[in-house]
């Protein structure tokens, strides 16, 4: 993983008030409650004591109390009460857990994956998305690593085949470009699918100059990506790093030239059904990939169209100082 990045791992509703949840991200067993004031706390899902997780437990006045012996943990990790040794006994320093900053803003759960800093970055969300939108949303996991399903959405050139019968459909199946623009940690790429003529070539990304009236699509590191459909219609979703071998996809479908209550509610379920449909024409040959997990330099021969793909490997790479 790509340290010092807020991750999103959760979908805010997710979490009840009165429940801990716990889940798996980043490759850790991690829990996950709300306190009095409905703030988050993230720490490991494993009692120092003997090793229970802590997610069977129950909450008693903003601590997690382990179902084994009672420990009761707060927000920090620390151990502040062991039941068996007196309500008034001081607990030695040692009597804790690891413990992650979170936050909770646009109705998701970010994770700071990295080192602790007093002042931490904003979270990246896309800011045209952060206000003046309502919105639909699915999740479900995939059995790859995160890698390979972020690079499904990077991928331009495999729309007409996987896609026929829906968002691929014409034939389109010679790319022209893709231009690819990095903006810090974001990426931006423009992609001009045309149907193939026989005589022309694909028009490489030096070759084109008003790339810009092109279609665009963003993906913002480390986890994050956003179809622009128009100014407003957009799909963005999240991939939540389970572990080496799995991903939680969160998909969001963005609207707001429905603004009538119930009429808006309607269109954004009925969003689901057709983002649902495509996902899993995606899913049905992610999941037949070799290996799970993508890198750097691999077993593989790209080509033009693969300039996104290529572009996420490198900047991933750089972050993490390979």
């Amino acid at each position: 993983m790509i340290k010092n990045q807020w991750y999103g791992i959760l979908e805010s509703k997710e979490i009840n008030k009165n429940k801990p949840i716990g889940v798996t991200r980043m490759g850790e067993k991690l829990v996950l409650w709300r306190d009095d004031k409905g703030n988050i706390n993230c720490i490991f899902d494993r009692c120092c004591h003997r090793g229970a997780s802590l997610s069977a437990g129950t909450l008693v006045n903003d601590t997690i109390r382990c179902p084994f012996h009672g420990f009761a943990y707060d927000g920090t990790g620390k151990v502040v009460k062991i039941p068996a040794n007196g309500k008034n006994a001081p607990v030695p320093d040692h009597y804790q857990v690891n413990a992650y900053v979170v936050k909770e803003q646009y109705e998701f759960i970010w994770l700071w994956y990295g080192v602790f800093q007093e002042v931490l970055p904003e979270i990246p969300f896309f800011e045209y998305l952060r206000e003046g939108f309502s919105y639909g949303s699915l999740s479900e996991v995939w059995p790859v690593h995160y890698t390979r399903a972020i690079e499904n959405q990077l991928d331009v050139v495999h729309l007409p085949f996987v896609h026929g019968n829906s968002i691929g459909r014409g034939n389109k199946t010679m790319v022209n470009g893709p231009v690819v623009k990095w903006e810090k940690n974001r990426m931006t790429f423009f992609v001009n699918n045309v149907i193939d003529d026989g005589i022309s070539i694909p028009l490489k990304p030096q070759e084109i100059e008003n790339y810009k009236e092109f279609f665009s699509l963003e993906f913002q590191m480390p986890n994050m990506w956003q179809n622009k459909i128009s100014a407003d219609v957009r799909i963005m979703a999240i991939f939540a790093p389970i572990d080496e071998e799995n991903t939680k996809i969160y998909l969001r479908f963005y609207q707001k030239f429905m603004k009538l209550p119930v009429l808006k509610q309607i269109v954004n379920r009925l969003s689901n059904v057709s983002n649902r449909y495509i996902l899993h024409q995606d899913r049905h040959v992610v999941l037949t990939q070799i290996p799970k997990k993508t890198e750097l330099i691999m077993d593989e021969n790209l080509i033009q169209g693969d300039a996104p793909i290529i572009e996420f490997r490198k900047k991933r790479a750089q972050l993490k100082g390979e």
